[in-house]
């Protein structure tokens, strides 16, 4: 019998054998580079372990589409070279993948840091849409644009080689590989489990991060019981980058207390560490800094147990398809006479039909575009073009659907169908600068 082997991850380790594990993940469109002003004094007390996501840095092209997936090959990485116990400290989506491992794999993990990290990354409509915008224009107007995201403008300006050094590393990265990447954060969302993370946590924030701000970095100091928070001045999005000297002094700081004495170097083994610190609030930079205010915990209501309903799995579809916008501006305008119809909807056409296994998403969307076409119903048809792009098909591809169904379906139908689908490609495939 053939068994399926679990790809690894590309990774390198650095520092002396005999030390104790500190992984560092990297966030969405970087590599292992990202840190590499962090590993001269992190070698010094501990191994790094430095790893690539799928089709990033060179890495061999695997596409994820979950957190818990990279986690899985992470993982499968970490047992090949035989690490079992570790620290680790991720930015971004290196940073959920640091939630995902105290949550579901907590015998591995000693003490965590999150660096830009959120755990909600914004709205699944804007992960989707970006690959989309990737489907269509491959990754140059991301990568073009990576710099506003990532650095403080004064930064960006200032560091010219910097700037081009992280274009390039979204230019090179594999675009499926992207693409699933940003599914993986549209679909991640642990706000109503951030109690069961039971290590250490350093959350650490730039102050002028725009993507995953301060607000982020409360929500989760407010969640998880063990956490402090850092606000690094100056920073944006990927201070590993833009503050190193700030961030390596913390991230020692932290990472040396209390897991690190419990490390066995005769057995290479993690013992217990010992009870954690009461949570305080690290010290921001070098320089005396306003403390943040710890935000209250929000409380998300537990999920109901038992066999789900047809209608929690056709919200959670209906979403994933249509996008939150339009979901929820539909179901705003029910009533108490529409409202029953929003439901069969959501349970039947999208609990039951789009989830059942027959048929993939991108051909459900081939089969809807038809029938919309044959029906005439260009007042859905905007919705599902927006729908077949976030399913996967390219411009091109729903452009040929729409020939095949003039053939079948009649001139004057598919001609309203172009002038819909022209407008909807127009508006969902151009880059936002």
């Amino acid at each position: 019998m053939n068994e399926t082997k679990t790809p690894a991850l590309q990774y390198r380790f650095d520092g002396p054998e005999d030390a104790p594990v500190l992984i560092l993940g990297p966030s969405l469109g970087t590599t292992w580079h990202m840190w590499d002003r962090q590993v001269p004094e992190l070698t010094k007390h501990w191994r790094v372990f430095r790893f690539d996501l799928p089709g990033h840095g060179g890495a061999p092209a695997y596409p994820v589409g979950s957190v818990d997936d990279i986690t899985t090959r992470l993982l499968a990485t970490l047992d090949a070279v035989g690490v079992h116990r570790f620290g680790y400290a991720g930015c971004a989506l290196g940073g959920a993948v640091g939630l995902e491992l105290a949550l579901r794999h907590p015998d591995r993990i000693a003490s965590l840091a999150l660096i830009a990290t959120s755990p909600r990354f914004g709205t699944a409509d804007e992960f989707r849409q970006r690959g989309v915008i990737v489907r269509t224009n491959g990754l140059d107007p991301i990568a073009r644009s990576s710099p506003d995201r990532w650095f403080t403008h004064g930064f960006a300006a200032a560091q010219p080689a910097i700037t081009d050094w992280a274009v390039q590393m979204v230019r090179t990265t594999d675009p499926g590989c992207y693409i699933a990447a940003c599914e993986a954060l549209a679909s991640f969302d642990v706000r109503s489990q951030l109690g069961g993370v039971g290590v250490p946590t350093l959350v650490l924030v730039g102050s002028e991060d725009r993507v995953t701000g301060p607000a982020e970095a409360r929500t989760l100091v407010a969640g998880v019981p063990d956490a402090r928070l850092a606000v690094v001045p100056g920073a944006s999005h990927l201070v590993p980058v833009e503050q190193p000297a700030a961030v390596t002094d913390l991230l020692v700081r932290h990472f040396s207390s209390p897991w690190k004495a419990a490390y066995d170097a005769d057995t290479g083994q993690m013992a217990i560490p010992a009870p954690p610190l009461k949570p305080v609030l690290v010290a921001t930079s070098p320089q005396p800094a306003p403390v943040a205010e710890i935000a209250p915990p929000v409380i998300v209501p537990g999920q109901l147990s038992g066999r789900p309903d047809p209608y929690d799995t056709g919200i959670k579809v209906r979403r994933e398809v249509l996008g939150d916008a339009h979901v929820d501006q539909t179901l705003a305008q029910a009533d108490e006479f529409s409202g029953d119809f929003q439901e069969l909807v959501t349970r039947y056409a999208w609990g039951e039909i789009w989830d059942r296994p027959g048929l993939d998403r991108r051909s459900r969307s081939c089969v809807t575009l038809t029938a919309l076409v044959a029906g005439g119903h260009t007042d859905e048809l905007a919705s599902h073009i927006r729908a077949a792009l976030r399913n996967g098909l390219t411009p091109a591809e729903i452009k040929e659907v729409l020939l095949q169904a003039a053939v079948y379906c009649g001139i004057p139908a598919a001609g309203g169908a172009f002038k819909v689908a022209q407008q909807v490609i127009r508006e969902e495939t151009t880059p936002t600068e």
